[in-house]
């Protein structure tokens, strides 16, 4: 017969006494909880305790092991175990009371996540009779184990990051100050810790609540001690873009930054490449602006850093550095970064580089557009139009750039003009351009009945093509699309973001003057935004007004590319 130590029965008689506060489980699950409660128990140091009562935690918010989705196990349905949970942490305590700081923080974070999960299943009656107990407990446990456990400790920071966000959920009187904690200890923790995961994961948290200014301030202690700790090019490479993969352009950026200043000192043969791949994760591209054929995004963008990216390229290899695809590339981000001017440079160095190219129709097309109605020069805008309208084959670039001679002639009231223009597209478009065929039918209707330009579109010819009308530059008026590249009859949507002044008083009412291409939809004076869908290859050119009582704020345009 083998005897058994006085504390090896001990033990076996702790763990029993604990698990007999659950039901029963699986047999599977019964091992792992014996398992953990073991190590639980033996630990010597706090530092021995994360990982088990993490899996703990897993064990009773997920029984299925499915992952949780911002930390609330909605998949596990019933198999949450969050009162089990605190009812054996509860008895855990009481076996070993040096793990009071681990089990209190445990127990105000089920209680958190309980009263998330009854909101999200809307379990109403449960919610109201206890959550007022479950919130209590919440405050109490979490403090206590930020009064009990060094601020050096994960744990410390944890607690306060569950304070702060049950206040900030509860809109309280306590959130600031609670905020204030947790930045206090987020700082002090940072100043000698070894493990600066836990600075990242509150910055996390706080960029999910929009607390974007004191996240930014933890993100460059995370990045100044990731670098730091000597990590090599390779591994800060992949965390960089792990992170971007996550969605967190900021933390990414930050890191590809110091990447970046790393590998423009390798050879420009080695160095060039790694750069083109970045830029490419940042910038709109033709296959995925911003969802490509799809309809899905290929990863955020970033136009402006991707440019930044760009830049380096440039230094480091000059034009030659830039094939046909990258020169393509960099002139459609710059399109969608609205930096207009530096994009029609770009469009016609690549013409010039690769007149040939299948991309030169759209490039002599915008390049056109960003002369005429954006930087105000019709007389190179006109000769772009006319390129392409001369062609012998009529791409859909030259069947637009026909309307637009006829709508800039008709603007200029030179109205044969304008009915040559109207006429010839009417003669190629009218199989296979129905809605360009429509529109330069309005126009010719107009000019045969001696009727102005239809108000909308007549408005931001004035607006763009007066010299006296230079003050509206399109920096108070924005337009996005979901997708600015679609197939035919693919819905996007259209919004237009207005920068107001400030007024001391209710927000004002504006009114949009919409024109131009704007596919299947016609939307209404008080619509910010609209779907619509298009039938015609090309580039198609939204125009908007935007007017307010006191008069016009400014106009904007947007261009979508259907191939």
């Amino acid at each position: 017969m083998i005897k058994l130590s006085i504390r090896r029965i001990f033990l076996i008689s702790t763990w029993y006494l604990v698990l007999g506060t659950l039901p029963l489980f699986a047999a599977q699950e019964d091992n792992k909880l014996v398992t953990l409660s073991k190590q639980i128990i033996e630990a010597k140091t706090t530092a021995e305790l994360y990982r088990p009562f993490e899996e703990l935690k897993d064990l009773y918010f997920s029984r299925t092991m499915i992952k949780s989705e911002g930390g609330i196990p909605l998949p596990a349905g019933k198999e949450n175990k969050f009162s089990d949970f605190v009812g054996f942490l509860e008895s855990l305590s009481s076996k070993k009371n040096t793990l009071e700081p681990f089990t209190n923080y445990y127990i105000a974070l089920s209680r958190y996540q309980q009263l998330k999960y009854l909101e999200e299943t809307q379990n109403w009656d449960e919610y109201f009779a206890k959550g007022n107990d479950y919130r209590s407990k919440i405050s109490e446990a979490a403090a206590k184990t930020v009064a009990s456990i060094a601020v050096s400790e994960p744990l410390h920071l944890y607690a306060n990051l569950i304070l702060w966000q049950f206040h900030r959920d509860q809109q309280d009187v306590f959130h600031e100050a609670a905020l204030a904690d947790l930045m206090n200890s987020s700082l002090e923790y940072a100043k000698d810790a070894t493990d600066i995961i836990p600075i990242k994961e509150v910055a996390d948290r706080l960029v999910a609540y929009g607390e974007k200014g004191k996240s930014k301030e933890l993100y460059k202690i995370y990045v100044d001690r990731l670098i730091a700790s000597d990590i090599k090019d390779e591994a800060l490479s992949n965390t960089a873009l792990e992170f971007y993969k996550q969605g967190n352009l900021e933390l990414s950026q930050g890191i590809y930054d110091v990447y970046i200043g790393k590998v423009v000192a390798y050879p420009k043969e080695e160095a060039i490449p790694i750069l083109i791949e970045i830029a490419k994760n940042f910038a709109y591209s033709a296959a995925s602006a911003v969802g490509g054929l799809g309809g899905k995004d290929e990863g955020l963008k970033d136009a402006f850093y991707a440019e930044k990216v760009f830049k380096k390229i440039e230094e480091l290899g000059k034009e030659e550095a830039f094939n046909e695809e990258l020169i393509y590339l960099r002139a459609f981000n710059l399109e969608k970064s609205k930096e207009y001017a530096q994009a029609k440079d770009a469009y016609l160095n690549l013409v010039q580089r690769f007149p040939s190219s299948a991309y030169a129709d759209e490039a002599d097309f915008k390049t056109a557009i960003i002369y005429t109605y954006i930087l105000r020069d019709i007389k190179n805008g006109r000769a772009y139009f006319e390129k392409l309208s001369q062609k012998e084959t009529l791409t859909p670039q030259g069947i637009a750039s026909l309307y637009h001679l006829g709508l800039l002639s008709q603007w200029e009231e030179n109205f044969s003009a304008a009915r040559e223009y109207y006429k010839k597209l009417i003669e190629k478009a009218k199989e296979g351009f129905p809605q360009t065929f429509g529109l330069a039918q309005e126009r010719m209707k107009e000019i045969e009945e001696t009727k102005p330009i239809e108000y909308n579109l007549k408005t931001f010819l004035d607006l763009s093509l007066k010299d006296e009308n230079t003050m509206y530059d399109m920096s108070k008026l924005d337009l996005k699309a979901s997708l600015y590249r679609v197939s035919k009859g693919q819905e996007l949507n259209i919004a237009a973001s207005v920068y107001l002044p400030q007024t001391g008083c209710l927000q004002m009412e504006v009114q949009y003057f919409w024109s131009g291409d704007l596919g299947k939809t016609k939307p209404a004076f008080d619509e910010a935004s609209f779907n619509t869908s298009f039938t015609d290859p090309g580039t198609k050119v939204i125009n908007l007004v935007v007017v307010s009582p006191s008069g016009v704020l400014d106009r904007s345009i947007a261009l979508i590319d259907m191939r």
